[in-house]
């Protein structure tokens, strides 16, 4: 299975909706706080190609975006592909 990692706030409505679904479907994740870290702000904006806004998550190395998108890739079937790795 390839990591997941889920760059956060404690106060991110779409955070918490994107972790949620990780956990649904028993998918165990590093999360980066952004709001504790703030260092770490900058280390994600690079890997995110410029995204500021929490959640970004990344599988496997690859950036997947953020809760919208995550949702659209369990939506359309290819979340657990991606998952599997």
């Amino acid at each position: 299975m390839n990591t997941v990692e889920v760059y956060s706030s404690p106060l991110c409505g779409f955070c918490h909706a994107a972790k949620r679904l990780l956990k649904k479907k028993s998918v165990s994740f590093s999360e980066i706080n952004v709001l504790t870290n703030p260092s770490r702000k900058s280390e994600m904006i690079d890997r995110a190609n410029g995204g500021r806004t929490v959640p970004q998550i990344f599988i496997g190395g690859t950036h997947v975006g953020g809760c919208d998108e995550l949702y659209a890739l369990e939506r359309d079937g290819k979340l657990d592909q991606l998952l599997a790795g």
